[in-house]
């Protein structure tokens, strides 16, 4: 599972920004299928139309804020060490 969401990351960290991409990743959505903690925490952050669902639009900025939270040594990817740290920062603060 880790490896998975690491790859996500990290396609998302190496898709060059253009006008039409910049920020934007079909696949972010998964992050917050995947994982039970981040979908709650993404529902309650970045749910804009209310229905309960993150969708894929909804889920670009969450994924961003996700990657600064856990991609510690500011590298651009983050590793199954810092996604398990920023999972218990999401835990502790929200």
């Amino acid at each position: 599972m880790f490896d998975a969401l690491v790859v996500l990351l990290a396609v998302q960290a190496a898709t060059p920004p253009s006008a039409s991409n910049a920020a934007f990743n079909p696949r972010a959505v998964e992050l917050f299928e995947r994982d039970w903690v981040l979908n709650q925490w993404a529902k309650r952050r970045f749910d804009t139309n209310g229905d309960g669902i993150i969708s894929v639009q909804e889920a670009q900025p969450a994924a961003l804020e996700f990657k600064e939270i856990a991609d510690g040594d500011g590298d651009g990817r983050v590793t199954p060490y810092e996604y398990e740290r920023a999972r218990e920062f999401i835990i502790a603060r929200y």
